[in-house]
């Protein structure tokens, strides 16, 4: 029998090639050999209130982004996070067995809780010192309970589905061990072994960070240095051209700049290996050219990212398909979660009278 893989992802946005090559490109290498069930956490994306217009149309267009990409929904189990109402009954009775103060002392709850705020972060603070800022402060409504009881739902999405692999970042750790945290409390207080605890799972043994295109960091939404898979040609070549640089070797074999090593790293994932050796080659020797280099890259990504985003247009012209694979797609993760449900009620001593 296969294992479990499963992950989660909010539809804040289009997909960036950081999306692609970190999780989305090996999401279709593991869909031979796992169990794999992929979804859109739109019950998740609440906590940040979205427009009702944006968030529908984000679900549509990254579920389009994945199947446009090679995810085929007939190996893997792609669905909507509420198509699922089982997830949100189960995020109910968990959290009888959750505390509020393992919650609130979570680092993603207490970064974003002060970003609502408008409260610096001090390195000093007691969690005791921190849940009296929140608990005093005038603006709390600002933080909402969805967003302290995240970890929660985060786990029922995972325990649910009884997984057995979770690939997630290293921002989401903490919240896989709560998760694992869970299961064994929910085990040990009733006596039974229905949760399996879940592990980190990256398929190639390391994580690819994948780097922006303003010279420092990670390619991510919020930081406006992506590049989206559905771009199209002008806007991709445009962005390349525009990424930082620096002057440019003086002294043969000089060491690479943080910007320059963005560039590389970005070749290494597109380029052939003769291409990126050439370019590396020509800096070492100090004749490199930024520009012919950029308008390679360009070319390379280009190859990717050209058929995937003809595909998402294509796909998200068809109504009619896209139905058929959230369907599909539901129907499925229901089946799993019922049972999953029906066992928790059962076990808890939530039983009909009738």
């Amino acid at each position: 029998m296969k294992e479990t893989v499963l992950s989660g992802i909010r539809p804040t946005g289009n997909l960036h090639l950081g999306n692609y090559f970190g999780a989305l490109s090996k999401f279709i290498r593991m869909q031979d050999d796992y169990n794999c069930m992929y979804f859109l956490a739109d019950l998740h994306a609440l906590t940040t209130h979205p427009d009702p217009k944006m968030l529908h149309e984000n679900v549509r267009g990254i579920m389009a982004e994945y199947l446009a990409a090679g995810l085929d929904p007939e190996k893997v189990t792609l669905f909507v996070q509420s198509d699922v109402p089982e997830i949100s009954e189960m995020y109910l009775l968990l959290n009888m067995h959750v505390g509020i103060g393992e919650l609130m002392r979570t680092t993603s709850f207490k970064d974003k809780a002060r970003k609502a705020l408008g409260l610096n972060r001090d390195d000093n603070e007691s969690d005791a010192d921190f849940e009296h800022q929140i608990i005093g402060s005038e603006t709390n409504k600002r933080v909402n309970a969805g967003l302290l009881t995240y970890p929660t739902l985060m786990a029922v999405d995972i325990l649910i589905q009884k997984a057995h692999k979770v690939p997630v970042g290293k921002d989401q750790e903490q919240h896989l061990e709560l998760t694992r945290r869970f299961a064994r409390r929910f085990n040990s207080f009733y006596g039974v072994d229905l949760f399996p605890e879940p592990v980190n799972f990256n398929f190639t043994g390391e994580a690819i960070k994948v780097p922006g295109l303003d010279g420092s960091g990670k390619m991510g939404k919020s930081e406006g240095n992506c590049i989206y898979l559905i771009d199209d040609e002008k806007t991709l070549r445009k962005k390349v051209m525009r990424a930082v640089t620096d002057e440019g070797p003086k002294v043969p074999n000089s060491p690479v700049s943080e910007p320059i090593k963005n560039l590389f790293m970005l070749m290494e994932l597109a380029s052939t290996p003769d291409t990126l050796q050439h370019f590396r080659d020509a800096y070492a020797d100090c004749s490199i050219r930024y520009g012919d280099l950029k308008k390679q890259l360009a070319e390379d990504l280009l190859k990717i990212t050209t058929p995937i985003r003809q595909r998402i247009e294509e796909i998200k012209a068809d109504e009619a398909f896209m139905g058929r694979v959230l369907r599909q797609g539901a129907e499925r993760a229901r089946e799993n979660a019922a049972k999953t449900l029906a066992e928790v009620r059962e076990i808890m001593g939530i039983r009909k009278f009738y």
